[in-house]
């Protein structure tokens, strides 16, 4: 598809969607589908941190080190931020990854800025910080290293269960009320799982992760998100029981959101996997959406509007209540140390 921001009209055959989400070319789920190999680009970043002032989210404050994403959630909705690169939501944005290769040096530099002041810090939001391709540039584990190091809060929205490596750092943050950590989950089912997430850390490995940080003291929430009508809202309650059993005292939920190019994905994944009730299901999403496929409207685009997204808030609060969850203990930003700038004399003393 062309991108939004494209100066030049491409017209192409196929991009290859069908050998990334079928299991196979007659529907089996028999046979294991190549995959393009992750082409991932160096970047030097001007700027590293983000503020942004939308009233739907719980953060002025955020930090991608990658853009891209691996994992290749089709119903992400930050694959449509791929067009600035004049690059494809669809496989381009999986496939063709930027990894900020000086994230580190650019926080340094503003953390250390004299008007600096210390708020609490999403990390990885538009794309997972804990991405498959972490293992290898582990920018991530660094920018952990220097929060630690200057005490300053941060917070995970992840379904990457490596984050289960930086177990060390959490928990020593944690003690000070520095970190909090809240793990998306749209199914416990590993089949659809699969083809909605194809190479994010499968439910169960989610859960163990969960699990591993609860018990080392991090406080862990959930996000089942998104919920997708007649696909996975009938796991709700089941997501959400699963999740407290494994150490979450927190939980929301968001609702699938169609914005720009998107909608034109996930129409096909729908169309791929659930003919039959393809149309059924976007006839619900433009119930939610006063008849639209995507409502941008803040107050609405992340809970929908109708009986339909009346019936999931009702669902939602009542097992909510039953469980016990409440809310993650807020982050403190009074122990912020600024880091010390580099001194061209190096340390002599």
């Amino acid at each position: 598809m062309t991108g939004r921001f494209e100066k030049t009209v491409r017209h192409g055959e196929d991009d290859g969607w069908g050998s990334v989400y079928d299991a196979s070319l007659d529907g089996s789920m028999e046979t294991t589908p190549s995959h393009p190999d992750t082409q991932v680009t160096e970047e030097r970043a001007r700027s590293i941190l983000t503020r942004n002032d939308s009233p739907d989210v719980g953060f002025n404050l955020s930090l991608n080190p990658y853009r891209g994403c691996e994992h290749g959630c089709v119903y992400c909705f930050a694959r449509p931020s791929h067009a600035y690169l004049d690059l494809s939501p669809g496989l381009d944005f999986e496939t063709r990854l930027f990894a900020k290769t000086n994230a580190v040096e650019r926080l340094r530099e503003e953390l250390a800025k004299p008007g600096y002041v210390p708020e609490a810090m999403a990390l990885g939001i538009n794309t997972d910080a804990y991405q498959p391709i972490e293992r290898r540039y582990r920018i991530t584990r660094d920018i952990l290293e220097v929060l630690a190091e200057t005490k300053h809060p941060v917070s995970f929205v992840t379904k990457g269960g490596l984050i289960e490596r930086d177990v060390d750092l959490l928990a020593s943050m944690a003690k000070d009320n520095l970190v909090t950590v809240y793990f998306s989950v749209t199914t416990l089912d590993n089949r659809l799982a699969s083809k909605l997430e194809p190479r994010a850390t499968a439910p169960h490995g989610k859960l163990r992760a969960m699990r591993t940080l609860a018990d080392a003291g991090v406080p862990v929430g959930v996000m089942v998100a998104p919920v997708i009508p007649m696909i996975t809202d009938h796991e709700l309650e089941h997501i959400l029981e699963a999740a407290h059993d494994h150490g979450a005292r927190a939980a929301g939920y968001t609702l699938l959101r169609l914005p720009h190019e998107l909608k034109e994905v996930w129409r096909e994944w729908l169309e791929l996997h659930y003919p039959e009730r393809a149309a059924h299901v976007m006839s619900l999403i433009r119930q939610m959406r006063g008849g639209k496929d995507y409502d941008s409207r803040f107050g609405t685009r992340m809970r929908g509007e109708g009986p339909f997204a009346q019936l999931l808030q009702q669902r939602f609060r009542k097992v909510h209540a039953r469980l016990g969850f409440g809310r993650l203990p807020p982050l403190d930003a009074s122990r912020f140390v600024p880091p010390r700038k580099p001194s061209p004399q190096a340390e002599l003393f």
